[in-house]
């Protein structure tokens, strides 16, 4: 188990800023891995309701259990704890309760292990390469029938990282657009789906 702080700026994009950005710092197709993440909560969403997120990643065939939890506006405090393949498929097929560290952290905030449940998964394809002191983070994001591309920057300074963010935007001529987290994104497409 390992906590930390995450401070990351995000934006939304078209397929062709997208396109643009992979031309402009030269991102090939070999440059992208695939990564699954896999969200949890309960039947009432009592994570959100809390402003926090519970995902499976699946990446290179590791598999790390990651609950995040909203600190300030650009700032999570993530835990993550490893798993085995055989732990996140039976959390993923309701078989098992989450354990350790991040069950405790689920109590204290008063959301029950036992009653999580899968909702589904959405699969990226990211590149990522440093960029002015952090890293720049191109995502093409498939989840319940939508495709979508989002830009992330993650720093170690909140204020620094935001100016180098809008900067890169502006550079670029990318409208600043309002980015909701992937599991954001995910719920609302659910929702809207299930309407």
């Amino acid at each position: 188990m390992r906590q930390e702080i995450e401070i990351e700026f995000k934006n939304l994009l078209t397929k062709m800023e997208f396109t643009q950005i992979r031309e402009v710092f030269h991102i090939d197709d070999h440059a992208f891995e695939r990564q699954e993440n896999h969200y949890l909560d309960t039947p009432q969403f009592a994570l959100k309701e809390k402003q926090a997120a519970l995902r499976i990643r699946v990446k290179n065939d590791i598999y790390t259990l990651t609950l995040k939890q909203t600190k300030a506006e650009g700032v999570l405090l993530e835990t993550h704890q490893r798993l085995t393949k055989e732990e996140a498929g039976a959390l993923l097929n309701g078989t098992a309760v989450v354990q350790g560290k991040v069950a405790a952290i689920l109590q204290e905030i008063g959301v029950p292990p036992a009653a999580l449940h899968h909702f589904g998964t959405l699969t990226t394809d990211r590149a990522q390469w440093t960029y002015k002191g952090g890293t720049l983070f191109l995502d093409r994001n498939y989840y319940l029938g939508t495709e979508d591309y989002e830009l992330e920057y993650e720093t170690e300074d909140v204020e620094n990282g935001k100016q180098q963010f809008l900067q890169l935007l502006c550079s670029l001529h990318i409208p600043i657009r309002p980015a909701p987290n992937k599991i954001q994104r995910f719920y609302a497409k659910k929702y809207q789906m299930e309407e």
